[in-house]
């Protein structure tokens, strides 16, 4: 029977895996790598059931990978997409481009192999293992990079009608995402250094006014985004913001795309979650070791809707990813 593979490390720094991205090389081995030393072990195992297709991922702490490459090591007969076959099909340009084995892992959603949006299977072992990493209570893989994280942090949060705080600085997708969801701005002008042309971060009294503001008006702020981490490196206090939204029961959604690295080192800011916010999205391809467009959208606590937050993926993600 197929076994979910159990991390057993503790802590922040801990060294496991995630299915989708690591850190450097002191805090967490790379997937690939620890997926290579134990592929033998992985297809052995492989043997002792067929319920996934007899795949059996649970032999590292990369259970999707590990997944992938028995699968690979079959050399399947393939009747479905994707088109290229296994490479079989892929033109001379594109293999000479990315070389011929990128196409062996390149596979549809397969049972065995789990989806996006399923509730067993390699990818979601690999997800829990990431929410275990990034203490989260639950951790979606994105493959439309922090946008699709942001979008549906918005729309998981936001009625047509309700009341979003932000900062005038907040990154496109959060615009894109009250078009789509309905809610109406309520913008907070950030700090600016007219010295160094910088936006800071807002402050938890701009935050605080912001909310009492709506309040006065009969209204109420259904979210507040915050970016967590700017362009430039530059922080807000999200600790101070968390506890005040909290407050007055409304749910913090942290742009984190540029700081999901601070994890792993003690030296460095503590990351959002650990700050207190409901809802992170965190760029894993932006400053630690995973492919472009890559990233993780995790929840904590219950301020949001997890059903909610899955139908909302659902509808801005694909259901063919690589």
């Amino acid at each position: 029977m197929y076994k979910p593979c159990i991390a057993k490390s503790k802590g922040r720094h801990r060294k496991v895996g995630s299915g989708i991205g690591g850190g450097g090389e002191q805090t967490t081995k790379s997937m690939d790598t620890r997926a290579h030393q134990t592929k033998k072990q992985a297809t052995a195992e492989s043997t002792e059931d067929d319920s996934y297709g007899g795949v059996a991922p649970c032999a590292t702490n990369a259970p999707f990978v590990s997944a992938l490459m028995v699968f690979a090591e079959r050399e399947p007969a393939c009747f479905c997409f994707p088109g290229h076959n296994g490479g079989k099909a892929a033109s001379a340009m594109l293999t000479r481009l990315s070389g011929p084995d990128v196409f062996t892992y390149d596979s549809t959603p397969l049972p065995w192999l789990g989806n996006l949006f399923s509730s067993k299977g390699p990818l979601t072992d690999a997800q829990e293992l990431a929410a275990e990493v990034f203490g989260s209570s639950e951790t979606w893989f994105l493959v439309g990079g922090s946008n699709c994280g942001v979008m549906a942090s918005i729309m998981a949060t936001c009625s047509p009608g309700d009341f979003l705080v932000l900062p005038r600085n907040a990154h496109v997708s959060a615009t894109h995402a009250m078009v789509l969801s309905g809610a109406i701005p309520k913008y907070i002008t950030p700090e600016y250094s007219s010295l160094w042309d910088v936006a800071g971060g807002v402050t938890p009294s701009q935050v605080e006014t912001s909310i009492e503001e709506l309040k006065e008006a009969g209204k109420r702020a259904a979210a507040v985004l915050i970016t967590a981490t700017t362009y430039q490196g530059i922080c807000c206090k999200i600790d101070e913001i968390t506890k005040l939204c909290h407050s007055h029961g409304v749910p913090v959604i942290a742009d984190e795309a540029h700081g999901p690295h601070f994890q792993f080192h003690p030296r460095l800011p503590k990351t959002a979650l650990e700050q207190g916010a409901d809802l992170v999205v965190q760029s894993t391809h932006k400053v630690l070791s995973s492919l472009s467009q890559s990233s993780m959208l995790h929840m904590s606590g219950n301020r949001a809707d997890k059903e909610r937050m899955h139908r909302c993926l659902e509808a801005l993600q694909s259901t063919s990813s690589s």
